[in-house]
């Protein structure tokens, strides 16, 4: 099988060094639009059904695999069916939730959270809030979901501001992403939770590789480009949609979503 080809050269200098030296190079997913296909319950998502199989070839020939994703830890591992793979770490809730070994590591959350879980039923109705709009909890933040609406973006844009003004009186911030806005706490973000891991591990990859889809994934390509900036080589992969294009814009190497990422893994697999 072809290697995969970046059209950067900073992205196959990262390529060429995790295939160098693969024991030492980690590389990072997001879940939902990356692993998994969006839909429109977030509910429904499962992983594409080749992704486990593939992380579980990858894991024993690398450094590190981890998922970094907006979900709680213990969903993404349930719908992407990620139990069985040794070695896996799933960073939730942006890192601040950890599923490893089968074993959960989470904090109480926010009492912001609460409060913005109560308040958030009357802004809705207070904004006309269009039919379709739904309210995923996921405990530790709360996701506002238009995709469902017959004019999702034109409903996201009527909410933008009275959950932003929601978020900053009650203590949390506006995640926004793909037909959502998601209130969560701040000090966390895929970045800041890709940096952590790599920094406990205590040394330094020989590469880092992080495919995302949305927005939230920006703050793991900075992360990625810091690193750059220090010598570490990193590719940035983007699971490609006509909804956000921002990554695409950045990305070292454009896959067409979850299938794409999935044969990308394939392919390193093979090549390690």
């Amino acid at each position: 099988m072809n290697s995969p080809r970046s059209a950067t050269a900073a992205g196959t200098d990262g390529l060429d060094a995790i295939r160098k030296a693969p024991a030492a190079a980690v590389l990072g997913f997001d879940f939902d639009g990356t692993l998994a296909p969006i839909v429109d319950d977030p509910a429904a998502a499962r992983a594409h059904p080749g992704a486990a199989p593939a992380l579980a070839r990858l894991a024993p020939l690398v450094g590190a695999l981890v998922i970094v994703t907006g979900r709680p830890a213990a969903v993404a591992v349930e719908y992407g069916g990620f139990e069985g793979i040794d070695g896996l770490v799933v960073l939730g809730q942006y890192g601040l939730e950890r599923w490893e070994s089968g074993a959960l590591t989470e904090p109480e959350p926010p009492p912001g959270v609460a409060e913005a879980r109560a308040k958030l039923p009357g802004v809705l109705a207070a904004a006309g809030a269009a039919p379709g709009v739904f309210v995923e909890d996921k405990r530790h933040a709360l996701a506002v979901h238009t995709r469902r609406c017959a004019e999702p973006e034109v409903a996201l844009e009527r909410l933008r501001s009275l959950v932003a003004a929601l978020a900053e009186r009650t203590g949390l911030v506006v995640e926004p992403g793909r037909f959502v806005l998601e209130l969560r706490p701040p000090g966390m973000d895929k970045g800041r939770a890709l940096r952590s891991f790599l920094d406990e591990r205590g040394e330094r990859p020989s590469a880092v590789l992080f495919a995302g889809d949305d927005l939230g994934d920006l703050a793991a390509f900075d992360a990625i480009e810091e690193l750059r900036a220090d010598g570490v080589p990193g590719v940035l992969v983007c699971s490609g949609s006509t909804e956000v294009t921002a990554l695409a814009e950045r990305a070292d190497l454009v896959v067409d979503g979850p299938p794409g990422v999935v044969a990308l893994m394939e392919t390193l697999a093979d090549r390690l």
